[in-house]
């Protein structure tokens, strides 16, 4: 689960070191980028809502873990809807969505890479 938030905080903005305070179920987060945002975890679900001082911009994100696939969606920056579908099986991750520019993708991620 901290993969995913991770890899969805790293392609709103360029990599920023993030600064959280709070307890595994609650914390408040920010970097060096003016990001700052809030991450909610109850049971598989874990709820994350952001924004930027510097930009203005907001944004969402909630994912549910149900046995090996995880389940995302939030609205992006830009204000569009957003969603992937991540599906482990042995060394590789199985990823397929549509991204808020109404793009679908999918790739397989294991320790090589992706593609």
């Amino acid at each position: 689960m901290k993969k995913i938030i991770i890899l969805a905080l790293m392609s709103i903005q360029s990599f920023a070191f993030a600064n959280c305070i709070g307890t595994q179920a609650y914390s408040t987060c920010y970097d060096n980028n003016g990001n700052n945002y809030n991450v909610q975890r109850i049971g598989n679900t874990t709820y994350m809502n952001g924004s930027n001082s510097q930009t203005g911009n907001t944004w969402t994100q909630q994912s549910n873990t149900i046995g090996n696939t995880t389940y995302n969606n939030g609205t992006a920056a830009n204000g569009n809807s957003w969603n992937s579908t991540t599906t482990r099986i042995g060394d590789s991750n199985y990823i397929n969505g549509m991204d808020s520019k109404g793009n679908s993708f999918n790739k397989v991620c294991n320790q090589f890479g992706c593609n």
